[in-house]
């Protein structure tokens, strides 16, 4: 199943990231929103051993532009503590006519036929942050850990409804995460943030199960301080990852195998305000 890992990102300029205001307040709270649009660089998926290793892009209708957005809430605790708690949704509904045989555990779906597909994949994700850089006026870099609920469902139905497979899953998923900010000008900011991991996800969640994964949610971001509590951004931002392995709970029908990696590409515009 996949995992993703998708992080919520705060902007500002100087004094703002990774710093509580000048008058050293124990608390500081944003807000942050951004929407744009999704682009997939590949998306592939395979339920059951037998089945067909589906691409979304080429066969499955994800070769066009998606909306996309997110919303956080960003607490500074101190001058050096940051909790974030983040929001994603990402649902991907296209409709395809397939150009051959598609299986999907132990259902075939023939050539020719036209299919109803649903990628639904929103997450929830809980972060926290420690700055390492607290004197520094005009460089930020902190370094912290994430936990994320993946909240999955991918559908595969003919468009006559003769035939119908679907694969739900919820999960929780580790990851270590990092920011960093550099103040260009008392208006203009760069900003640098990543979420990830690699791991066997037997290792970290208890399971006998032989599953690999990995996520990574990473951006780059340009802002500039539109008033002294609101700031503006474009983003940039890279989603991928995915897992591979066999789920010995899996009810069935299906063997309970699940392949599934996936790289997309995000751009979007937002802001930041803060709590007075």
């Amino acid at each position: 199943m996949i995992l993703f890992t998708f992080m919520g990102t705060a902007s500002y300029a100087q004094n703002s990231v990774f710093q509580i205001s000048d008058g050293k307040k124990d608390f500081e709270l944003r807000a942050v929103a951004e929407l744009g649009f999704l682009g997939v660089l590949s998306n592939k998926v395979q339920f059951g051993e037998n089945g067909t290793y589906f691409d979304y892009k080429k066969n499955g209708g994800q070769n066009v532009l998606f909306p996309v957005g997110r919303v956080s809430l960003e607490l500074d605790i101190k001058e050096r503590n940051t909790i974030i708690l983040l929001y994603q949704p990402l649902t991907i509904q296209t409709q395809s006519l397939l150009t051959e045989d598609v299986v999907v555990n132990d259902l075939t779906f023939p050539a020719n036929s036209s299919v109803d597909l649903l990628y639904n994949f929103p997450f929830y994700r809980v972060s926290y942050l420690r700055e390492l850089l607290p004197d520094q006026e005009r460089w930020g870099l902190a370094v912290g850990g994430s936990v994320q609920l993946r909240n999955a469902t991918i559908t595969f139905e003919s468009t006559d409804g003769e035939r119908f497979r679907t694969n739900q899953d919820v999960g929780v998923v580790p990851a270590l995460k990092v920011r960093s900010r550099y103040d260009l000008s008392e208006l203009l900011y760069l900003e640098l943030e990543a979420d990830g991991i690699y791991a066997p996800i037997s290792y970290l969640n208890g399971s006998d199960n032989e599953v690999k994964g990995a996520i990574l949610d990473a951006s780059i971001r340009s802002g500039l301080k539109v008033t002294q509590d609101v700031n503006a951004f474009l983003n940039l931002r890279y989603l991928g990852g995915g897992a591979e392995g066999t789920s010995d709970d899996e009810p069935g029908p299906g063997d309970g195998y699940v392949k599934n990696w996936l790289n997309f590409i995000t751009v979007s515009t937002g802001f930041v305000y803060k709590f007075n």
